[in-house]
């Protein structure tokens, strides 16, 4: 037993070497997952005791989060745009740069047709089913585990029945074309893989990741594979590096592409790239 107080000031301590700041803010959120409790009602309520079995439950999630699993993964998930979606250590953790993309086909849509290359956790395709009631789609990964993740996903936000998930590696194999195509594929450099942050580099699938190398291959697989998969005059959106937006452009309009423009995200950057594919038949 012991005050919930208690317990948080040895855990910030514990954690402040390793995550630096964001300590307090985060062991916040593991006593909250702990206890099953609100952050907001725990701030109250910081001086009662707390049961031996929410302490042990505590310091595990805090061990965890030593070793620095990311928070996602202890907790079980990650809100992103409107929804909450299950993470696992199967697929990408979505981040808020992510967001960029969603937006901007919200803001170019409604599309009916969706494919989801590279879909991960579904947190794409999902997001974007459920802002538009009348579309369906399909996500792909080579990833079964990931796959499983994306089903979840969709069972949990009530959208089994206009989403499929299915294994396979980009393009290949799929017979139906599609209004829009969306991915967030692996761009890192292997030579960028280093000096990432433990909690990404040790913790997240590396093929969610990079695809070793330049970072590029993936683009050129869809750019080459979404010729295909997308409808004449159909709409490409693709997260990219913030500093690959030149060498994409290329990769895209040497397959034909056209209407290629790029996005920035809240800090700025370059995130997002869209291109469509030209009306072959009056080409």
């Amino acid at each position: 037993m012991g005050q919930i107080a208690d317990a948080l000031d040895a855990a910030i301590s514990d954690l402040l070497p390793v995550v630096g700041d964001t300590a307090r803010s985060e062991c916040l959120l593991l006593m909250a997952f702990a206890t099953g409790r609100q952050v907001s009602s725990l701030r109250l309520s910081l001086d009662d005791e707390l049961s031996d079995a929410h302490r042990l439950a505590f310091e595990t999630a805090v061990a965890k989060r030593a070793k620095h699993q990311p928070i996602s993964q202890i907790i079980g998930y990650r809100d992103f745009w409107k929804h909450r979606f299950i993470v696992t250590p199967d697929v990408l953790d979505p981040r808020p740069d992510t967001e960029t993309l969603i937006e901007k086909a919200v803001e170019l849509g409604p599309f009916n047709s969706i494919l989801d290359l590279g879909t991960g956790s579904g947190c794409i395709l999902l997001s974007l089913l459920a802002e538009w009631p009348n579309a369906a789609g399909q996500g792909i990964d080579v990833s079964p585990a990931a796959l499983d993740v994306a089903g979840k996903n969709a069972q949990t936000l009530s959208l089994m029945d206009r989403s499929e998930f299915i294994l396979g590696d980009w393009c290949t194999g799929i017979s139906v074309k599609y209004d829009l195509v969306v991915s967030n594929p692996p761009y890192i450099t292997q030579d960028a893989m280093d000096a990432l942050q433990p909690d990404v580099r040790n913790w997240e699938p590396r093929m969610a990741l990079t695809p070793e190398g330049d970072g590029l291959d993936a683009y050129r697989a869809i750019a080459i594979g979404v010729q295909n998969v997308l409808k004449d005059e159909g709409t490409l959106l693709l997260e990219i590096g913030y500093d690959q937006g030149q060498e994409v452009t290329q990769i895209l309009v040497d397959q034909g592409m056209h209407d290629v423009q790029l996005f920035q995200d809240i800090n700025g950057k370059d995130r997002v790239i869209l291109a469509r594919m030209p009306n072959r038949k009056t080409a």
